[in-house]
């Protein structure tokens, strides 16, 4: 290497003379390389062994060309385990970020390797209290790209081929989908990048990457744009030929109930592995599409300790739709109720009631954060104190609407004189509710309406009565247009755009 210049930092600059053009995934051997791969005991692949041949070739010839500058391609026994947190900074205060330490050991399988004889390793599938050097050597992003990693010997002169100089100058991977990723990105006419090695002298280096591909021409360009704008409006149209044209309505006199939920968390049980299961009851003017499932059962979680309490955090969504017919006589209508039940599950297959309960479904639209409380039938006794504890099962109720008014219950008071509870914990929902309808009017009903307001007109004759429903009609009319002017001027140019269909 010569010496160039000095900037006014006071770093000293170099210009190295192994400069070379290197190809996708093409091999160029470092001296580390060249002193293992001359022994065939240590070749484990046919790559490696092919690796051999070349060695030997090389040293048969003139030597390799390149002394700094080698290349890991994406079959190397290096490339998985290249330390990605490499000394490559933009500044010589720069730091790496918490995402870039967190993201520096992530590695892409390969799907197309296996072993040769298919067989399951024999380590543990699933480490229940992983180490933090078990996550940066575990962590895989499971996409298929090829990897190639530019590298350099930035040892000093004389000492060329020891591991612990190697560095990582540019890595370059790609997918299937004509994805390419380039770290460092390349500098754009911004100051290189850093490279400071380790050891005694502390050696700083400076790193250009510069993307010298063929620019495109103007014209394949405006081609490019237009494929882009082109793919842009199918993909518009195919969103709009799913979503439709009209606005879905449900029928006269029918109240459309959506309910977009999540039970968040159960708290205050006695056991731990909790898990819900779950359904809804509908009333006699209530039903729903044969495709909806009214019931479900939530996975099973762990519980935390959160203040005084466990905690058992599901997060688990639901769906839910019904209609209801509002032909009848409102007034009194039930609403669907949701009827839950908490058990547990431990590791050794003790099946436990943790408690029963219910929810009503908001009759209110929008978002709602619900608590319910729960409680779980108690039989006396020591025996089935020890029953739940050792081999676990307690009483269950053979109709879970027991825990409310049951719909099929047809009296005018429910005793539960003799039944012992004891109150548990508690399940957290949060309800998104949307209700749709349209508008009906029974003719019967319009012909009272209108019945009433002649008679409430007295002795006037029907042409008189006829005179005051239109001077009303004008004097709503005009408090209307009083009320249209008082708007801002861009509510009303956009309820203009608006059309209502009956």
């Amino acid at each position: 290497m010569a010496d160039g210049w000095n900037t006014d930092t006071g770093e000293a600059v170099y210009r190295t003379r192994d400069e070379q053009v290197v190809g996708w995934q093409e091999k160029l051997f470092s001296q580390y390389e060249v002193e293992l791969f001359q022994c065939e005991a240590v070749c484990q692949t046919p790559l490696e062994r092919q690796y051999h041949n070349e060695v030997k070739a090389l040293a048969r010839t003139k030597g390799r060309r390149n002394h700094r500058i080698f290349t890991y391609t994406d079959h190397d026994r290096y490339t998985s385990h290249l330390p990605l947190h490499q000394l490559v900074m933009t500044t010589a205060k720069a730091t790496p970020t918490f995402l870039a330490e967190r993201m520096a050991n992530v590695r892409h399988r390969r799907q197309e390797r296996r072993t040769m004889d298919s067989s399951i390793p024999k380590s543990k599938l699933i480490t229940w209290e992983p180490s933090e050097e078990f996550v940066r050597s575990s962590h895989m992003v499971n996409n298929a790209m090829q990897t190639m990693h530019i590298m350099g010997d930035l040892a000093p002169p004389g000492r060329l081929g020891h591991k612990e100089y190697e560095c990582v100058l540019l890595t370059i991977r790609t997918d299937g989908n004509g994805i390419v990723i380039v770290k460092p990105d390349f500098n754009k006419g911004k100051e290189p990048y850093r490279i400071e090695t380790e050891g005694e002298k502390r050696e700083v280096w400076r790193l250009t990457v510069e993307n010298v591909c063929t620019a495109m021409k103007s014209e394949e360009k405006e081609r490019e744009q237009h494929m882009y704008k082109d793919l842009y409006v199918r993909h518009k149209e195919y969103l709009n030929s799913l979503v439709g044209q009209e606005f879905e309505t449900p029928l006269p006199g029918v109240l459309r109930l959506m309910v977009n939920g999540e039970i968040v968390s159960a708290k205050g049980f006695e056991y731990d592995n909790l898990y819900i299961h779950f359904f809804m009851e509908l009333p006699n003017n209530w039903s729903s599409l044969p495709f909806w499932s009214l019931s479900g059962v939530t996975q099973t979680c762990r519980t935390k300790a959160s203040g005084q309490d466990n905690v058992a955090f599901f997060s688990y969504p639901f769906t839910f739709e019904a209609f209801q017919n509002n032909e009848k006589e409102p007034g009194g209508e039930l609403w669907p109720v949701m009827y839950f039940k908490v058990l547990s599950l431990d590791f050794w297959q003790r099946y436990r009631t943790e408690g029963y309960g219910y929810l009503v479904l908001p009759v209110t639209p929008g978002k709602h954060v619900i608590t319910c409380h729960a409680w779980r039938p108690l039989q006396t006794g020591t025996v089935s104190v020890l029953r739940r504890f050792f081999i676990g099962g307690s009483p269950e109720l053979e109709d879970h609407s027991y825990v409310r008014v049951p719909g099929t219950f047809k009296g005018q008071r429910l005793s539960r004189f003799g039944f012992r509870s004891e109150t548990t914990g508690s399940v957290t929902f949060t309800l998104h509710c949307i209700q749709q309808a349209r508008a009906f009017v029974d003719a019967s009903l319009l012909k009272k309406k209108r019945q009433r307001v002649f008679d409430q007109l007295g002795g006037l004759s029907q042409q008189g009565a006829v005179y005051s429903v239109l001077e009303a009609f004008q004097r709503a009319r005009r408090r209307m247009q009083e009320a249209r002017q008082n708007l801002p001027s861009d509510l009303i140019n956009t309820s203009k755009l608006q059309t209502l269909t009956p």
